[in-house]
Parts: C-alpha cells; sequence; structure tokens
C-alpha cells in the first residue's frame, strides 16, 4: 500500500495542468484547422467542382438519341440516321509516364493511329499532342464508320496494349439512300438534328428522340459503378410516297431538262418544272417532284445551281429584305465570282419546294372551277350556248378570246373542250363578283392547304379582292388572270370537283411507329368540307373528257395508249404584261369514269423560242400515266392500236433494259407526230392559245390566217389588208403590250412581284 501510494505522488500538480493545456491546444488547433479547410471550400467551391467534373469525363457521358426514320408508302427508306464515331485525342493521358516515371505510351500510340486512318495528318496530331499537353479533348476526325475504326480498337484491345489516350464518341450521322429523290418532299436536317424543309422540318419534333446519360460514381468499397439512362429514339415518319411513282415522274422531269436545256439561250430546260400526283378519294400525295433539284446528302454542293437564274437579296429601308431575279443565268464563270451570301441565297431558292411554295397566275385551268361554281350557284344549268366573235368588250376594255377569230357557237362542254375565254367571261357576267369570290373561297384559294410539308405560301394577298373587283376584273378571274396560286391548292381543289364534291386536307404522312414498329399515330384522310354537288361533279368530269378525247380538245396530247382521261390544259403569261413568258400546264384525272388519281403538271418558263405551248406539259403527262397507270393496277379502258402498241413494247424495252432514253429517240413524239387527230401539222387550228392543238381540216373550216402571206423577215403571217401580223403556226395575233389573253387590261395591282418571287 506504500509502494502504490508513493506512484501516484510521483504525478504532481503541475503536471496534470500542463497536460490539460496540451489538450487544450489540440482542441483550438482542431477547430482553427476546420474553419480553415470551411473558408477555401467556401471561396473555391465552383473551381473545384470543375475539378472534379472534369476527373469525371470517362464516367458520365452523353448518350445520343437515333433519330427516326423517314420511309415510303411500302417501307423504303427515305431519310435514316446511322451511327458514326468521332476520334478523340487525350493528350494528357497519351503523355503519362508509367510506374517508372517513363514516357512511353506517345510513340506506340500514334503509330497505330497512322496505320489505322490514312486520313489523319500525323504531323499535325504530334504537333498538337507535343504543343497542348494538359488538352484532354481533341478531335481530329468525325463521323468514322464502324469498319473504319474496328481495326484500331483491335489494336487497343490487345494485352499488354501501350496505346493510351484514344477514344471514340459515338454520335449519329443523317443519311439518304436514294440521293435527290424526293428532295422538296424529305428536306434535310443540320447535324444538330434541326430538320430543315419538307419533312424533316415539319415532323422535326416526331423525328427527334430524348438524349440519355451515363452516370459513374464510386460505392462504399471505392469501386466504380455505373447508372445508365437510356436515350429514347425518334420516331419513324411513314410518308405517303410511293417511290416507284416518284421515281417515274423525276425521270421524266429529268428528261424534259435534257431535251429543252440550252434550246433557245443558257440554262436550264425551263425555271421550274413541277409534277404532283394525288389520289382522288383520299388527298394522299403519291408524288411531289420539281426540276432543278440537289442532292440531299450534298445539299451545298453548288453544281446543282448551275443552268439557273441568279437571284439576289436586295434589302429594304424598314429591314425588310426581298428576292428579285437578275436574268442572269449561273454557269462556272458566274458561280465563281459569287460571295458566299449570293450562295447562299440561290440555294435556299433551290431547297424551296415549288409544288408549295411558288406562286403563278393559273390560267386555263381555272376554267372548270368556275364552270363549277356557276352550276352550283344556279347562274346556269349547263344547257346554254354563247357566242364567241374572238372578243368581247367589258367594262371599257376588248378582251381578246387566245381565237381571235371567234369559237362561233360554243356551249359549256366546247367552253371547257376548246378553252373559249368568250364563253367563260359570260359565264362569269351571269354569276357576278359576290358569287365567284365566293367559290373561290370554298375552293381554298387564297388560303392554306395545311399540307404537312414545311413552306407552304399563303396567297391571300394575291387574290383579287370582291370590293375592287370591277367587271373587267371579274372577267379576267374566270379563265385565271389576275390571281396566283399554288400548285397544292389547285389539284387539292381540283380533286373535289371530280370525286362527288369531296375537299380532302392534302397530306404526305399517313402513319407515325415507334422504334419498335408499334403504330403511335395513325393519319386518315380528312374531308374538310364538300365544294360542289355529285351532279355538278359529274358535268365536271364529263366536260374534262371532252378536253381529252372531244375534236377541238386542247389536251389530245396527254392522253397514254390505252386510256382515256380528263383534264384541262393551262397558259398563263407571267408578269410584266407583254414579256412573252409564259407558265404551262396540264391537270387531269384516270381513269375518267372512276376518278383513282389526278396528276398536275406546271412548266414555269420553257427553254424555247415559243413559251406558249401546252404540250410541254401534256407530253410530260402523258409518258408518265403510261408508266404510273400499270404500275398503280388501274387496268386500261380501251382498245390499243398497233402505233400504241408498238409504243408500249418499245417502253417495255427501255425499261427491262434500264435505258434511259434520249428526248431525240422518244417514240412518244414520234407518234404524236404522225398522230393526224392531235392536230400538231404546222398550219391546223389551234385550240387554246399557244397549244398548237386543234380539230382535223376535215373537223373545223381552214381559218383565214392560213391564206396570209409570211414574212421571210419575221416569220409571221401578214393580213395584206390591215397589217397585221399573226403567228404562222397557230395564227395567234402579235400584239406587243398585250397581256396573256390578248387583253389590254392592267394587272391585278396585288401581284406586286412576278410568280416566282
Amino acid at each position: 500500500m506504500k509502494e502504490q501510494r508513493g506512484i501516484r505522488r510521483k504525478f504532481p500538480v503541475r503536471m496534470q495542468k500542463k497536460l490539460v493545456f496540451l489538450f487544450m491546444v489540440l482542441v483550438l488547433a482542431f477547430i482553427a484547422l476546420v474553419g480553415r479547410l470551411y473558408w477555401i471550400v467556401r471561396e473555391n467551391e465552383n473551381g473545384y467542382q470543375k475539378q472534379v467534373l472534369s476527373q469525371q469525363r470517362y464516367d458520365s457521358a452523353t448518350i445520343p438519341y437515333r433519330r427516326g426514320d423517314i420511309v415510303d408508302a411500302k417501307g423504303t427508306k427515305l431519310a435514316v440516321s446511322e451511327k458514326v464515331y468521332n476520334l478523340v485525342i487525350d493528350s494528357k493521358v497519351m503523355l503519362s509516364k508509367d510506374a517508372s516515371g517513363v514516357e512511353k505510351y506517345l510513340e506506340p500510340t500514334l503509330e497505330a493511329l497512322g496505320s489505322c486512318f490514312a486520313d489523319l495528318n500525323m504531323t499535325e496530331l504530334r504537333q498538337y499532342i507535343t504543343g497542348h499537353p494538359d488538352s484532354s479533348w481533341y478531335v481530329p476526325l468525325k463521323r468514322l464508320t464502324y469498319d473504319q475504326i474496328g481495326d484500331f480498337q483491335m489494336l487497343q484491345a490487345e494485352e499488354n496494349s501501350l496505346i493510351r489516350g484514344v477514344w471514340f464518341e459515338e454520335e449519329y450521322m443523317r443519311m439518304y439512300p436514294n440521293g435527290s429523290l424526293a428532295a422538296d418532299v424529305i428536306g434535310f436536317s443540320r447535324s444538330d438534328n434541326q430538320g430543315l424543309y419538307g419533312l424533316e422540318e415539319y415532323y422535326n419534333d416526331v423525328l427527334n428522340g430524348t438524349t440519355g446519360r451515363e452516370y459513374g460514381y464510386l460505392n462504399d468499397d471505392s469501386a466504380l459503378e455505373r447508372t445508365i439512362k437510356p436515350a429514347v429514339d425518334g420516331y419513324t415518319v411513314h410518308s405517303t410516297i410511293d417511290v416507284n411513282v416518284q421515281s417515274i415522274v423525276e425521270k421524266y422531269l429529268l428528261d424534259f431538262n435534257e431535251q429543252y436545256k440550252n434550246k433557245a439561250h443558257e440554262g436550264n430546260g425551263a425555271e421550274n418544272v413541277g409534277c404532283v400526283i394525288m389520289e382522288v378519294n383520299t388527298g394522299k400525295v403519291l408524288a411531289m417532284a420539281s426540276y432543278p433539284t440537289f442532292d440531299l446528302n450534298d445539299s451545298r454542293n453548288t453544281d446543282a445551281l448551275i443552268g439557273s437564274n441568279k437571284y439576289v437579296q436586295e434589302d429594304k429601308e424598314n429591314g425588310y429584305y426581298e428576292i428579285k431575279k437578275t436574268g442572269t443565268i449561273i454557269n462556272e464563270a458566274v458561280l465563281a465570282e459569287m460571295t458566299e451570301d449570293e450562295i447562299y441565297v440561290n440555294l435556299n431558292n433551290l431547297w424551296k419546294n415549288f409544288c408549295i411554295t411558288n406562286t403563278y397566275e393559273p390560267g386555263s385551268t381555272i376554267k372548270p372551277f368556275t364552270v363549277a361554281a356557276a352550276l352550283e350557284c344556279g347562274a346556269i344549268t349547263g344547257n346554254e350556248h354563247y357566242t364567241c366573235n374572238g372578243s368581247l368588250e367589258i367594262g371599257g376594255h376588248t378582251i381578246h378570246c387566245h381565237n381571235v377569230w371567234g369559237d362561233g357557237d360554243v356551249t359549256v362542254e366546247k367552253a371547257i373542250e376548246s378553252s373559249c375565254n368568250v364563253a367563260l367571261m359570260k359565264i362569269g357576267q351571269q354569276m357576278g363578283k359576290e358569287e365567284f369570290a365566293r367559290f373561290q373561297e370554298i375552293f381554298n384559294f387564297g388560303l392554306k392547304t395545311n399540307v404537312d410539308l414545311a413552306g407552304e405560301a399563303r396567297t391571300a394577298s394575291l387574290m383579287f379582292p370582291v370590293d375592287q373587283m370591277g367587271p373587267a376584273d371579274l372577267a379576267t378571274n374566270t379563265f385565271g388572270q389576275n390571281f396566283n396560286v399554288t400548285m397544292i391548292q389547285m389539284i387539292s381543289g381540283f380533286c373535289s370537283l371530280i370525286n362527288g364534291g369531296n375537299y380532302y386536307e392534302p397530306h404526305m404522312v399517313d402513319k407515325i411507329t415507334n422504334a419498335n414498329g408499334a403504330t403511335i399515330e395513325n393519319i386518315e384522310p380528312r374531308v374538310l368540307k364538300q365544294t360542289v354537288s355529285e351532279s355538278t361533279s359529274a358535268l365536271i368530269r364529263q366536260y374534262c373528257k371532252a378536253v381529252v378525247v372531244g375534236a377541238n380538245g386542247t389536251g389530245k396530247t396527254a392522253r397514254p395508249a390505252g386510256y382515256v382521261i380528263g383534264g384541262k390544259t393551262g397558259t398563263a403569261q407571267t408578269l410584266p404584261r407583254g414579256n412573252k413568258e409564259y407558265v404551262v400546264s396540264f391537270m387531269g384525272f384516270a381513269p375518267v369514269d372512276d376518278p383513282q388519281i389526278a396528276i398536275y403538271v406546271v412548266v414555269d418558263r420553257a427553254n424555247a423560242e415559243r413559251q406558249d405551248d401546252a404540250k410541254y406539259a401534256t407530253r410530260i403527262v402523258r409518258n408518265i400515266l403510261t408508266e404510273v397507270l400499270p404500275y398503280l393496277n388501274i387496268f386500261m379502258t380501251e382498245e390499243l392500236s398497233d402505233d400504241e402498241r408498238k409504243e408500249l413494247e418499245e417502253k417495255q424495252l427501255e425499261i427491262t433494259n434500264m435505258y434511259t432514253r434520249k428526248p431525240e429517240d422518244d417514240a412518244l413524239e414520234n407518234l404524236e407526230g404522225d398522230s393526224a387527230n392531235e392536230g400538231e401539222n404546222i398550219g391546223e387550228p389551234t385550240g387554246e392559245e399557244g397549244t398548237g392543238e386543234g380539230g382535223s381540216e376535215e373537223e373545223l373550216q381552214q381559218p383565214k390566217w392560213m391564206s396570209f402571206p409570211v414574212d421571210p423577215g419575221t416569220g409571221y403571217r401578214v393580213d395584206p389588208e390591215t397589217g397585221k401580223k399573226y403567228d404562222a403556226d397557230t395564227g395567234d395575233a402579235i400584239e406587243e403590250g398585250l397581256d396573256a389573253m390578248g387583253s389590254d387590261i392592267p394587272s391585278n395591282p396585288n401581284i406586286v412581284n412576278p410568280p416566282e418571287d
């Protein structure tokens, strides 16, 4: 006990105080350290967060979605997204040293890169790596395919590989398997998945998906674990376009261009050529195309501009701008001198869809609409007769018929068949401007059709206001002058005229599916309104049939072998009046007794000495329907003649041999030139202005103008008594300063720009 008491005495009070003091110092030091750490974190929080995030580059990554496909009505892919890879170089890792402090990854990695990627500039790559030792992100090559990176990945995966600091970032690249096919309809998309033009733009939100994410984190055992939020791919858009029908249409638009380019002047075969084929009873668009066109996989290739008119942008004082045509044809020399801004303006003009964005005066294709409106409102019964003496005095103006000699006694049917302006003007007088304007709106002129494509033009400002419409204005409106339309407006309204009066909303897509093929949405045909009655529709079909098969029909050359079709030709002058530049067209349907499809072809200022010839359009229609109708299982309605049978055999041989015909070998042209019924021989009477079509000499008396002598200096026939000049082939009066129909009245003041603007 004494010994134990002695031990306790060895720790005096002074020693205990020292221990307490030391403890307090340690506590204060710990508090100071905590305070200092708190201050550092508070003052430098953002910087530390950036460092942490930068160190997690490989642990947290974006997973790209796949943009949905665009397919045709039968599933053929029109637009797809394929996975591609970007080569990413991490200089910091590549220059890092091993445990022994030796830098041994650079040379093996560069050697592997050089052997696997021939397009890689190894000198520049080495300079970048050594000049940026702290860089973790450098992309020397983009959009490589899986096959292109496969060999490198095998070397990288080998045991004891010294390849470091290289990885591949995944993304998707938009591709168009058919190049320029249906370019106007499809449109294209940028690298950021933003659709431009066509279906790509209109259905952009449907085609785009949702980006995914891969997260990396350390668990309780300090092991790296990953959490993946998968990307959601975009939906697939099923268009109504039939690739085979589209291909046929584009083939003959290209043929037309090859036949007429550089013919009267340098440049394409026409300013524009457009075609739309639509199902009459659904509003589905089976084909829509125009020329010139472009390659969707190389949309900025300026070679596509060669042969087109050059456009320039003129800035206005109010901040707006106007795109104007210069009249200069783009060739290689002109293209070389164009600025980047000028090239972009012209590419934008090329990318637009002529069938829905460009406006023009419809000409005589509007006549069935005028007659249908008059029948429907009770202004006429269809049994009327009119006398045409070649012109009509209205509102203090003399407005001429295309046939300056007059058509004589004209029935309502013959007014459509021979395209008599005088009869249409008289029908317009019976109807009145209020009823005429009311039916223009019923037929949807001046309004958008709401077709599911980006860029449709609204033409409300290009219509003649009823409160400003005088007698002469009404008269010219009845035959398609002084107001503007688009192709999609015309064919949509025309389908309602011939299908019993049902106006279907035109549409380009009938179904949307997800990545697994499940249907997300069905887009059914949608009837918007009733335009005319069934009885009126039946009469319009009858009148349009006469245009193709009647003695004085202006559309004979549109009839394909073995079929009777209906339709209407159109000729309209562009602005300014008297420039001798014309838009010609044909709008038809087949078969005539049970319409299944409608077709509309517009040729905008053909590259020819004389542009006002509707055969530019009717021949394209005939060529297209000759192939499209059998493909669509629409059976022939007529017996074939020997010439027609021979023609079809030759065409079938061309298709079988995948032979692209040359214009000079076109069997159809030979057939048309030999056909007495089509009235294409020089000196035959004309139907519509500039069509060169009419009845045979047995059916019509030779007109007076054919006896006039031809002036060798001008090539015109000259009336010895009056000195007036007439076209030697068609008999049209040559009068400078007159508008498309020989009228001396001014143009619609609302139409301030040429149709192409």
